[in-house]
């Protein structure tokens, strides 16, 4: 079994409080799950109004598949525009 994870960090501009940022991660979150069968989570910096970090894995049979899959995830992530991409890393591991 193969396992991708990607942790994804986000500046967001023009936000004041964190009910604004829940939105805006918000969107991120369901659109990702809803498209790629993902899962997706914020999970760090929860207290920041102008940062945010995605959690993102995905399991698969080949690497090169799972490494695909999570390329597409940051592409459509960024695509979305609603926050700067600021950090990446992504981890692929054979269990």
């Amino acid at each position: 079994m193969i396992v991708g994870t990607l942790k994804l960090t986000f500046r967001l501009y023009s936000i004041s409080s964190l009910k604004e940022k829940r939105g805006v991660v918000k969107k991120m979150v369901e659109r990702t799950k809803n498209r790629f069968n993902a899962s997706v989570a914020e999970t760090a910096l929860n207290d920041f109004t102008d940062k945010a970090e995605i959690g993102i894995a995905v399991s698969g049979n080949d690497a090169a598949y799972v490494n695909s899959k999570l390329d597409k995830i940051v592409t459509f992530i960024d695509d979305m525009c609603l926050a700067e991409l600021v950090d990446t890393r992504m981890e692929i591991i054979n269990i």
